[in-house]
This record gives structure tokens, sequence and C-alpha cells, in this order.
């Protein structure tokens, strides 16, 4: 009977025990639970993070993007509107420059010395003479205007040297002959002035 006492107390002891133990587990439980809770946030939360800075990244190439994008398409635009000023400022320069041929064969014609000439001559001549001051007239009312070379430096931008020559009592590299003239359009050289500079 005593065993039996001894048996019941040491299993109602065990029992209390494992009770006592389960309760301190339920205790512990809800700390392990939010330990874990938090370390999943902390994962979660890093994870974000890591987004978050990608996207800003990602949102900040696209705007530079966007920006370089925007100021090509502006320096396009202007440059295309310079183009179309230009063209529509120099749009005669095709037609002036097949007329200066013309206008090199009446300077021709005139420069003959009609002084010994017949009446009949003089005549043409100065039919010539008037159609070139027409000519003239008409290509400086387009600010088409001679280049003016003789006894001037000679000048890379608005000149052509094709000969040379020796002068004496004058400097060297100045023009001494215009072999054929050369024109500005609007300021823009449309045919260099073909020269004859001394050495």
């Amino acid at each position: 009977m005593e065993t039996e006492q001894m048996e019941k107390k040491t299993n109602e002891e065990v029992i209390k025990e494992k009770e006592e133990m389960v309760e301190q587990i339920k205790k512990e439980q809800p700390e392990i639970d939010k330990s874990k809770e938090k370390e999943k946030k902390s994962v979660f939360s890093k994870k974000d993070n890591k987004e978050v800075t990608t996207l800003k990244e990602e949102n900040k190439m696209l705007q530079e993007k966007v920006l370089r994008i925007t100021a090509e398409m502006q320096n396009m635009r202007r440059r295309t509107e310079e183009e179309k000023m230009n063209i529509r400022k120099f749009e005669g320069e095709e037609l002036i420059k097949k007329l200066l041929p013309i206008v090199d064969n009446f300077e021709r014609a005139i420069g003959m010395d009609d002084a010994n000439l017949e009446d009949e001559v003089s005549k043409f001549l100065s039919g010539f003479k008037m159609i070139y001051g027409n000519l003239s007239a008409t290509l400086q009312s387009y600010e088409v205007v001679a280049i003016d070379a003789l006894n001037q430096p000679f000048d890379p931008n608005t000149m052509e040297a094709v000969m040379t020559e020796e002068v004496e009592g004058v400097e060297p590299n100045m023009v001494v002959d215009v072999l054929q003239k050369g024109y500005t359009y609007k300021g823009k050289v449309i045919r260099h002035a073909m020269v004859k500079v001394s050495k």
C-alpha cells in the first residue's frame, strides 16, 4: 500500500512537472514566435529596401535618359531650323552661279576698245553695256557682290591663286591681276576670284 502511494505520488509529481513544463513552453512560445516574426520582417525589410534602392536607381537612369533624348531632340530641331533658314536664304545660289559666266562674257565684250571700231560694232557694244548694266543691277538687288581683289593682299578665303609673278615695287603676296572675278551671295562666297599674285 505504501509503495502504491509512493508510485502514485511520483506519478502525480511527474504529471505536475510535465504540466509545469508545458506551461513554461507556452510562456516561451510567444517570445519564440515574436523573434521569428522579427527575423521574417527583417529579412523582408532588407529585401524591400534592396528593391526600393534598385527601383530608385533605375528611375534616376531613366530620368537622365529622358533628359538626354530631350536635349538631342532640341538640338536636332534647332539644326533643322537653321538648315531650312539657310536653304531659304540661299535658294537662288545655283541660278546665280549659272548667270555669272554670262556676266563674264559681257565684261569681255565691253572690254574691247571701241574707239577704232566701226559704227555698227560700237552700237552692238553699247547694247551689251546696257544689258550688262541691267544684269549687274539685278544681281546687286539679290545681294550678289563682286569680290574686290585687285591690289589687295591675297586672301585664300575669297581668292584662288592660279599664277604667281615677280613684280617690281609690289610687296609679295599682293594681287596684281584678276583673271576671273569672284562673287559673294548674301555674304557667302559662291565663286572665288581667280587671281595672279606677286612673289
